[in-house]
């Protein structure tokens, strides 16, 4: 097995994927040539290594939260000691929330909560994990209660947008925070002209670049840019997996430094996992998308992705 190249001194992007096996995660450079696997995860539970596991990086970290038996729990891998620890746990313990990562700092917004009685809950509640001091700070909640929603950071901003409210219906609506007054704002029909296939499909596919938001419309398979300032999305041309095949899980769509990032199953009648890169030029109306050629021991990645984001380091 190949060893990520690591680059002293320079930040770089690596990506870091779960595609299936129960408690293994793996690392590869921006261009999928060389990867390394993490160490496994010390838990001998088997519920979490067999249920639905949400991951994101925050500085050099990975947060990975899961259902164990006896409730949801929060590992971390850092990447300066290779090594994984518990906890700690969030204030507010839920899953399916909307979240981003800016530095530093991940913000946690919405998600499915279990109230005292066992019941879960759809709620608007948010709060942030800083990756220096590993604490959690409860902020200013949400206009709405929504789970299954996407996050990001644009133009310095925290935002959140759609997923699906207490009522199990889709929310068109997204919501921005701004820090410097602890204060959201909410964006009315910012996804009014998005496609929903089921009620049962993945929150929405989204990436930053060059402080622009895209989105990867999962009915159709089409790349979108959000115009800030007319809250209409613009289209960009196709996009080479079949997202709406799999209602859009198990697709990866991410920001990596100066481009974008795509991995699912190709068009093809093979249907093989694919990797595709693309750096958005803004003098074209459809954007050029570049095959990667990933290299694993001469095997390929399951079809669906469990999870993936993407660590600069």
């Amino acid at each position: 097995m190949l060893m990520v190249i690591e680059d002293h001194g320079l930040v770089k992007p690596y990506v870091i994927m779960h595609a299936g096996a129960e408690s293994s995660w793996e690392i590869f450079d921006k261009d999928f040539k060389n990867f390394r696997s993490l160490p496994t995860i010390p838990s001998s539970d088997y519920c979490f290594f067999h249920s639905d596991k949400e991951t994101i990086s925050v500085g050099t970290q990975l947060i990975v939260i899961g259902r164990e038996i006896e409730g949801i729990v929060v590992f971390r891998y850092e990447l300066e000691n290779n090594k994984w620890f518990r906890g700690p746990l969030m204030i507010t313990p839920r899953v399916m929330y909307g979240s981003a990562s800016d530095g530093k700092t991940v913000f946690f917004a919405g998600g499915i909560q279990m109230d005292d009685n066992g019941n879960p809950i759809v709620v608007r509640t948010v709060e942030k994990y800083n990756a220096d001091t590993k604490m959690w700070t409860m902020i200013y909640g949400m206009h709405k209660s929504r789970k299954f929603s996407s996050g990001c950071f644009l133009r310095g901003k925290f935002y959140v947008l759609s997923g699906r409210n207490e009522n199990d219906k889709h929310l068109t609506c997204g919501e921005r925070y701004d820090e410097a007054t602890n204060s959201w704002e909410l964006i009315p029909g910012m996804l009014k002209d998005i496609n929903f296939i089921t009620s049962s499909q993945a929150p929405p596919l989204i990436a930053v670049v060059d402080d622009n938001l895209y989105l990867l419309e999962i009915s159709l398979n089409e790349l979108r840019i959000y115009d800030i300032n007319t809250n209409v999305w613009k289209k960009l041309g196709s996009v080479p997996v079949s997202a709406n095949a799999v209602f859009g899980w198990g697709v990866t769509f991410k920001s990596m430094g100066d481009r974008l990032l795509v991995v699912g199953t190709s068009h093809s009648w093979s249907r093989t996992t694919v990797f595709y890169s693309c750096q958005r030029s803004p003098y074209v109306e459809e954007q050029h998308w570049e095959e990667l050629k990933y290299w694993c021991d001469d095997t390929e990645l399951p079809r669906f992705i469990h999870n993936c984001c993407v660590m600069f380091a």
